[in-house]
């Protein structure tokens, strides 16, 4: 039999770390700003997948492109917003590089244990890039406003939905202009090499 006294293996608390390719080492039940790199949070969002990855397309439609078209709809919402908030909005999803994307009905079925761990999460990344920890309510209302529009579009477009679907789950998407309404309706899912870049120059652009 093994003592289990005396084999650190079995003693040692489990492992609550992610190695990063920066070289960082995330804890996950206590994340430190001073661990978060936005290079790290590009690469792991351009490779999680939306909707379980039951989209069409050559590719994924990354977690990367969604949080690029949240921050486009919410800076076409709130041209007078400065680039603090559509920065949050850019980074709205961006604790699942770690995490991943849950869809919603298994984040329903985990319960609040899961929102807990997500939320701070984000408020590490926020103080990391020097956002309130917890935004005002009112931005993140519109940033919520946002990113149904933008699932919206992307459940009809891209994720099999149809039109009446989409309205019940994503209500009807609000007027936000004719260009983004045409490009929103042309949506096409990217490289994972492509989405990384495209979120890494908006996020320089933003700070």
């Amino acid at each position: 039999m093994t003592n289990r006294s005396s084999d650190p293996s079995l003693n040692a608390s489990p492992r609550a770390w992610q190695r990063m390719l920066s070289g960082r080492r995330l804890d996950l039940l206590n994340p430190s700003p001073e661990d978060i790199e936005i290079e790290d949070i590009a690469h792991g969002l351009a490779r999680v997948a939306r909707w379980n990855g039951q989209t069409q397309g050559a590719h994924a439609f990354s977690v990367a492109q969604h949080v690029l078209l949240v921050e486009e709809i919410a800076g076409a919402l709130h041209a007078d917003w400065p680039d603090m908030w559509r920065l949050a909005a850019l980074l709205h999803d961006s604790a699942e590089y770690v995490i991943g994307d849950l869809i919603s009905p298994f984040k329903t079925a985990i319960g609040l244990d899961y929102k807990s761990f997500e939320m701070k999460l984000l408020e590490a990344i926020h103080t990391r890039f020097e956002i309130p920890a917890q935004l005002p309510d009112v931005i993140t209302s519109e940033i919520k406003r946002a990113d149904r529009i933008a699932a919206f579009y992307e459940a009809t477009r891209l994720a099999g939905f149809s039109l009446d679907e989409g309205l019940l789950y994503f209500g009807h998407p609000d007027e936000i202009g004719e260009f983004l309404t045409s490009r929103l309706s042309a949506l096409v899912p990217l490289p994972a090499a492509e989405a990384q870049r495209l979120f890494l120059e908006r996020f320089s652009a933003l700070t």
